[in-house]
């Protein structure tokens, strides 16, 4: 079972923490346990009624008429609203109670309910980074069990290797050549798999190498693919010296290429770049990145086909 601080629980369903207190007293929801040391915390049971009552008063229930529902109401309410409205907060408290309750059914038909409707990559931007980032605190500070974390990031990745596998891309249709890996140490790669499949859906081919990649085996991938793009993530902590010579040493051995660099090192180390480097702050970064090279290869085209007949 995992343990809960009232900050928790108002980063993951939004309500306040004031507004938790008054909950506990005026009509005793939940009752926090206590440490040796007399702090508050809460259990998975709790987390799981706010994030459920945080959906209902969303969805336009109010407290009291929330307040005299039994659990087993509460619970019939809210799978209605899951199934029925895809809106993508609820979808998000959705996958965190799968996430506690390690239910792959619920996962699986949040996922598939919103893949029909919008689609795998809105999904992926919509849903799943967000809920991503609302947890990724919970993870490194082990407010959750890793039993929960492998369980979730697991399912996320066997949905991207499908999706991915599902994008081949010919040397003839390829728009260009991406290099995509994470450095040494690095063994959080769904982000990385993700721009896989973005790249892949517009018709680049990827060389996609996956985690922990030893710098010097770069040297080698270099010879074998001299790709256009390269692009690598830094996650874990190294000190700011040696992730600005990795980035230098990376950058100058691609010097024909664009290295694309991102993750939260890089962004909070202030790291200086050289011409061949762009920093990703968010996976968004990526996308604006292909849609203005798309933009700007068909004016290149629209331009040629004007230029042929004058």
């Amino acid at each position: 079972m995992s343990n809960y601080s009232i900050k928790d629980l108002e980063h993951l369903s939004g309500i306040k923490a004031h507004t938790l207190r008054i909950w506990e007293q005026r009509y005793n929801f939940i009752e926090p346990k206590r440490t040796d040391t007399n702090i508050r915390y809460y259990s998975d049971e709790d987390l799981k009624l706010i994030l459920n009552i945080s959906t209902l008063k969303e969805n336009g229930y109010k407290i009291s008429k929330i307040a005299k529902m039994s659990e087993a109401e509460l619970n019939s309410e809210v799978l209605k609203i899951a199934e029925t409205n895809l809106r993508f907060p609820d979808q998000i408290n959705s996958l965190t109670l799968s996430m506690i309750d390690m239910d792959e059914d619920r996962f699986e038909k949040i996922l598939s309910n919103n893949i029909i409707k919008y689609g795998f990559e809105r999904t992926m931007l919509n849903i799943i980074y967000p809920f991503l980032s609302k947890i990724g605190m919970l993870w490194q500070t082990g407010s959750i069990l890793p039993a929960q974390e492998h369980f979730i990031s697991n399912l996320i990745r066997q949905k991207l290797t499908v999706a991915i596998d599902g994008q081949f891309v010919t040397d003839k249709e390829s728009k260009g050549k991406w290099l995509l890996y994470l450095p040494e140490g690095e063994l959080h790669e769904l982000s990385l798999m993700f721009a896989a499949f973005l790249l892949r859906v517009r018709k680049y081919k990827v060389i996609y190498l996956g985690q922990s990649l030893p710098k010097e085996d770069l040297y080698t991938v270099k010879e074998v693919h001299n790709p256009d793009f390269v692009l690598t993530m830094s996650a874990v902590a190294p000190k700011k010296a040696e992730l600005q010579e990795y980035v230098n040493e990376v950058a100058e051995l691609f010097s024909s290429a664009t290295l694309f660099v991102g993750g939260y090192q890089v962004i909070g180390q202030d790291i200086k770049r050289k011409k061949n480097v762009e920093f990703i702050m968010k996976i968004e970064d990526l996308i604006d990145f292909l849609e203005e090279k798309e933009m700007g290869n068909a004016t290149v085209h629209q331009s040629t086909n004007e230029m042929k007949y004058h």
